[in-house]
């Protein structure tokens, strides 16, 4: 009985360490009323048609039968007077027009991993949920592990959902990347899902987002301004998405569009540079500059006239590329034995390539990191 006692103690204090650590507080049940303490003067009478379906109750604001349309809303969780203050350093950027990179956590379930790309120097984490079989539970304990790291947390959910993206951004994401938008109703469905009313239909469920450790003592609360402060980016990826990219950019509550790289490729048939793959990304590009939103794309197109926001490398390929640039001429110089598996013949033998090439003076020995998915 004692030995019981005690792994149940462990395991309870285990429970509480982790739960401290990934800080996943603001319960919104917390702090519930007990049960018959309230009163309810208001309510309708038991087992009577109350008819407030056609008749306001006394001091109503809103009158006639309820309309989500013309609702007029109430002032709880109104922004400050004067506007939201904007404390998403990203935002910041965005509404200046400056150059916004995010790095892409593509298949990292490591909080000390996800920790050293969020200080390397972006400005956001692109979290890969869309092409990963990492769960929204790994996705959040990185976030947790150092949520006010220099480059707040992002993610590429699956698709407009109201689950992914309830997942997202109580999990305390700032940047929300919705892929393959095809139309005006696929946007405004994101949007809906992103944004609290009453400008979308976003349930307040509560999550680590609102604790302090994340966002719940910002300026002005978490509730009344995030709407001002996420960045809601749609990717534009399809034929039937650059037909309606005019209408999806102008959904409002978007702050860019992003003009796929790859997916217009693969969705078109043609290649970079062709006259029919340009004209599919400056059609993108053009809804942008007329619907004064940003214009996002892969960091390869930095220097894209227009751009202003994108999308870098994973931690993998960044880990290679920091190896290669730390080590000048040492890089890829492994010793080759005569003998054992990495002899010639052997299972790990990879073939010299010239000086300057991939491999390097000696060759490479690992798999190609994966490239952003875009």
């Amino acid at each position: 009985m004692k030995k019981l006692s005690w792994m149940l103690l462990s395991a309870a204090l285990c429970a509480g360490a982790v739960g401290a650590a990934i800080a996943q507080s603001a319960d919104p049940y917390a702090n519930n009323a007990a049960a018959g303490t309230l009163q309810f003067p208001l309510a309708a009478k038991a087992g009577q048609d109350s008819g407030a379906a056609k008749t306001a109750l006394p001091g109503a604001v809103n009158t006639g039968p309820v309309n989500p349309k013309t609702w007029r809303y109430g002032p709880n969780n109104a922004p400050p007077a004067g506007g939201s203050p904007i404390w998403n350093p990203v935002m910041v950027k965005m509404k200046a027009g400056e150059k916004v990179t995010g790095a892409t956590a593509f298949s990292t379930t490591s909080p000390e991993t996800y920790c050293a790309l969020a200080n390397s120097g972006y400005d956001f984490i692109w979290t890969e949920q869309q092409h990963n079989s990492r769960s929204w539970n790994e996705a959040a304990r990185m976030w947790a592990a150092c949520p006010k790291a220099r480059a707040v947390p992002g993610a590429r959910i699956a698709y407009a959902d109201e689950k992914e993206q309830e997942n997202a951004l109580t999990g305390g994401a700032l940047v929300l990347v919705v892929p393959t938008v095809r139309s005006e109703a696929e946007a405004i469905k994101a949007r809906d899902f992103a944004m609290f009313p009453p400008l979308g239909q976003r349930s307040a469920g509560g999550g680590q987002a609102f604790s302090a450790a994340f966002w719940g003592g910002v300026p002005g609360g978490y509730r009344a301004t995030i709407n001002d402060n996420l960045v809601l980016i749609l990717m534009i990826e399809t034929i039937s998405g650059v037909a309606e990219a005019d209408r999806i950019a102008a959904v409002p509550g978007v702050t860019a569009v992003f003009a796929a790289s790859g997916d217009l490729g693969n969705h078109s048939g043609f290649s970079q540079g062709s006259p029919d793959y340009e004209r599919l990304i400056n059609i993108v590009h053009d809804a942008a500059i007329k619907n004064k939103v940003r214009l996002c794309g892969p960091l390869s197109w930095r220097d894209r006239p227009d751009f202003t926001c994108f999308q870098a490398g994973s931690e993998t390929a960044l880990i290679a590329a920091g190896a290669r640039a730390e080590l000048g001429p040492l890089w890829n110089t492994q010793g080759r034995p005569t003998v054992g598996p990495y002899a010639p013949g052997g299972e790990a033998y990879i073939p010299p390539q010239q000086p300057g090439g991939r491999g390097g003076r000696g060759g490479g020995r690992g798999a190609a990191a994966p490239a952003p998915a875009q």
